[in-house]
């Protein structure tokens, strides 16, 4: 639709265009005059370097100037309201449009899935109720973070009644709790974003006070708050089978427990909970603090102290840098090395011309996510997948990914050529990938600063006053802060879940073993959804929010068929979530993350991939479309 705009300047436009992606203005381009060519030669654009927002496109200077007059010459006309040649585009031109901007060639069965993230909705259109919807059909949404404001919205749109439960005070979830110097994002805020909300992100790669304030966006614009009951704790669940509903035993913060019924319930707690301790001898004894990053001390000063920080993945990685300038000295237990991809948009602002291009230019905004999707998601996903054929498993996975690895290791040397001696120390002997990817936040040059010192060795026992390495080195400490992640495989850790026969669901996945179909459906526990559960995680690259976003989809399929047909329980079968969990754990073993020099989250301590999704995320998109509820377990409503 045309915008016509007129409060919209000439200058602000020119200056909005001039700092613009060029692929991702190509693309509007192409969209608003109908004309392919900007896509083609001499405009042929070339691939992004290692996830790189590729803002020029590769192309010349004069060819980046003819792209940007024209795209302004379109804007403006679009503004004063003439209609775009495209005003949705098809299925195969988002392809073609998205090969020729990413300079990779995008398969054909995408198309779909970039229609569907172009048009920007919810998508549910098709599974929304027709009919008056009866009152058991009530879902209790447990947690208000991520997962559980989009299942809310997405419960919304379909008209389907709920009520969220939320421990804390506020929305937020994980981003409400950290609060560590340096908390942010390693995906880019324009797709660590909600398809059906996007936002004025003011850098491009928000911190921990921009995502919180996003999602209190997101729960105002959909006035969510009014169905959220805040400060209080879900202690357990249990399925009443003659009732076809769940009692959810709760405690609010005045310490009165009471039983909430619904027929339906969606655990949306997440994964990134409870913080995991180091088993470090003698912790305890340590005199001054000791905190996990996620536990982060309300107004600490960290101003002069002598810091133990244990760890060196992706927490590590943004309270390092953050602090390095205001302690005393900094000495970090690096328990592997990761690999780490340069971040040249590290802390860079948005500038207020291209924010302002943004919000007045959806289709810009659009195609500019849509190009930061691709390359930081499945355009990897080859890079990951062994190759039997490969003469070196012992380094990398196949040529790509030893390509990847030398492109990495010459980044590393690049950045540490003065330090010969760390570069051993930092240089990962596993494929790329076969950990989460970082982006560097500074840490090379933060490793060599005169007050910070990188141990290699594990720490073995704390003392009143500092910390032991393997070594016999003691390290005198004001602080020690963990940055030692989650008990992420210990799924559902926040409250017990009992099923059918009164089943315990933490004795069925046992400590670090859970499964379940399509990451959310589990046997012998009807109407029970989990977001973001087992296997779900886009361990080649992604975004959380596609994830629950794309299981939302399902989930209120699930629950349109339910209404329409009357039925009271609906449970996956066990064949059909063994079969899933076959062709998961087949998959996984392909990959870097299955490689036996890899010791991570992804796996359990049988080395099975639990966390990770092994597919691509178009085999999410294609697979959350419609369920089929012959694989389902299903129950006439009693009564």
């Amino acid at each position: 639709m045309p915008r016509k705009n007129k409060s919209y300047s000439d200058e602000l436009l020119r200056k909005g265009v001039e700092l613009a992606n060029i692929p991702a203005l190509a693309m509007t381009l192409v969209q608003m005059t109908g004309d392919k060519r900007w896509l083609y030669p001499p405009f042929n654009i070339t691939k992004a370097e290692m996830m790189d927002d590729n803002d020029s496109g590769g192309l010349p200077d004069e060819q980046q100037r003819a792209i940007r007059q024209a795209a302004y010459e379109a804007i403006r006309r679009w503004l004063d309201g003439a209609p775009p040649a495209i005003e949705t585009p098809e299925a195969e031109l988002c392809v073609e449009l998205l090969s020729r901007a990413t300079g990779e060639a995008v398969p054909h069965p995408y198309g779909a899935m970039l229609r569907d993230a172009y048009a920007g909705t919810f998508g549910t259109e098709d599974h929304a109720p027709t009919g008056s919807i009866p009152e058991r059909a009530k879902v209790l949404i447990i947690g208000a973070g991520i997962s559980g404001l989009c299942a809310a919205a997405y419960l919304q749109q379909s008209g389907i009644p709920f009520k969220i439960i939320e421990k804390n005070d506020d929305v937020g979830g994980d981003w409400l709790i950290n609060r560590y110097p340096g908390a942010g994002v390693d995906v880019a805020s324009h797709y660590y974003s909600f398809g059906f909300m996007q936002y004025d992100w003011p850098m491009y790669f928000a911190l921990r006070d921009d995502i919180l304030a996003y999602l209190k966006h997101v729960a105002s614009a959909f006035d969510l708050i009014k169905h959220i009951q805040l400060r209080t704790q879900v202690l357990d669940a249990r399925y009443d089978e003659e009732g076809q509903e769940w009692l959810v035993r709760i405690k609010s913060d005045d310490g009165i427990e009471r039983i909430e019924r619904a027929s339906f319930v969606i655990s949306a707690v997440g994964i990134f909970n409870p913080p995991k301790m180091p088993a470090i001898a003698a912790l305890e004894t340590f005199e001054g603090p000791v905190f996990h990053t996620a536990d982060w001390p309300q107004d600490y000063d960290i101003t002069g102290k002598n810091v133990v920080l244990i760890g060196n993945g992706a927490s590590a990685m943004q309270v390092g840098p953050a602090i390095q300038d205001k302690v005393s000295s900094l000495t970090i237990f690096q328990r592997s090395p990761h690999w780490i991809v340069p971040f040249p948009m590290f802390r860079k602002t948005v500038p207020d011309a291209l924010r302002k291009l943004m919000t007045e230019v959806p289709m810009y905004a659009k195609w500019y996510r849509a190009g930061i999707a691709w390359r930081v998601s499945d355009s990897n996903f080859p890079v990951l997948q062994k190759d039997p054929s490969w003469p070196h498993p012992d380094r990398s996975l196949n040529q790509a990914n030893e390509d990847l690895r030398l492109r990495l290791g010459n980044y590393i040397k690049s950045q540490l050529i003065d330090r010969p001696d760390l570069i051993k120390k930092v240089t990962p002997r596993y494929p790329p990938w076969g950990k989460r990817m970082l982006r560097d936040n500074g840490w090379y040059a933060m490793l060599k600063r005169p007050n910070v010192k990188l141990i290699t060795e594990p720490a073995v026992r704390v003392t009143k006053n500092g910390v032991e390495a393997a070594s016999g080195d003691f390290i005198p400490a004001d602080t020690i802060m963990c940055a030692t992640g989650f008990d992420v495989q210990c799924y559902l850790s926040s409250f017990d879940v009992f099923g059918r026969g009164g089943e315990k669901l933490r004795d069925i996945w046992g400590v670090d073993n859970p499964k379940a179909y399509m990451g959310g459906l589990i046997p012998k526990f009807p109407n029970f959804f989990v977001l973001y559960g087992p296997n779900s995680q886009p361990g080649h690259g992604g975004s959380l929010m596609y994830v629950v976003e794309m299981q939302m989809h399902y989930f209120c399929n699930i629950l349109h068929q339910v209404i329409a047909d009357n039925i009271g329980a609906v449970e996956i079968g066990s064949d059909a979530t063994e079969r899933y969990n076959d062709l998961v754990d087949e998959a996984g073993k392909n990959t870097s993350w299955a490689h036996p020099s890899v010791d991570s989250y992804y796996k359990n301590s049988e080395g099975r991939i639990v966390v990770n999704y092994p597919f691509p995320n178009l085999s999410l998109f294609e697979n959350s479309r419609k369920a089929d509820l012959q694989d389902f377990l299903v129950e006439p409503a009693h009564g």
